[in-house]
């Protein structure tokens, strides 16, 4: 497992952006949000899906980061200069904390769930799953649990993509007015 913080560091493209972010306790979400706006980068980040580009990270756009406290997972929502949802990148993870200067992190558990605004979810990084089981990187309690948060997210909260974005948009609302 890898400590990622939510600064995205190892997104070397970034070269100017900004973070917000508080630990909130409300009844929809109790745990941190965040949003980088990225001010500029030197090269856009373009992902393909459906022989299609998908813009995930250039000047002016935005990433919401969700992550409840109670949970085993992280969502981040890559959106355009407009706020617009591009893609939504849901990390499983293990456990997660702040570091000393208040940053909040996690420990990622390899699999991963990507979200596109139609409802499609591809399934991610399986294999690397597996492989970290198989060399006792993590344990038979951390597989299963990556694998059991995966699907009680997409039976729940992503089984109704509009419902979704609402709840993205009220994250996003909730960040802003404080």
């Amino acid at each position: 497992m890898y400590k990622c913080r939510l600064t995205y560091d190892e997104w070397k493209c970034m070269t100017s952006k900004n973070r917000i972010g508080k630990q909130v306790d409300i009844p929809t979400m109790k745990g941190y949000l965040g949003l980088l706006t990225i001010t500029s980068v030197s090269d856009k980040q373009i992902w393909k899906y459906n022989d299609k580009d998908v813009v995930v990270c250039d000047n002016g756009y935005h990433w919401l980061t969700i992550m409840p406290s109670d949970e085993f997972y992280c969502i981040t929502v890559m959106m355009d200069d407009n706020y617009k949802i591009k893609v939504c990148y849901i990390d499983m993870i293990d456990s997660q904390g702040y570091d000393d200067d208040k940053v909040p992190y996690f420990y990622d558990l390899y699999l991963d769930l990507v979200v596109y605004p139609n409802g499609d979810i591809i399934v991610d990084d399986m294999d690397e799953l597996q492989e970290a089981l198989k060399t006792g990187e993590i344990t038979e309690m951390q597989y299963d649990r990556a694998l059991k948060t995966a699907q009680e997210l997409q039976n729940g909260l992503l089984s109704d993509i509009e419902k979704f974005q609402d709840y993205v948009s009220e994250m996003l609302n909730i960040l802003e007015s404080c």
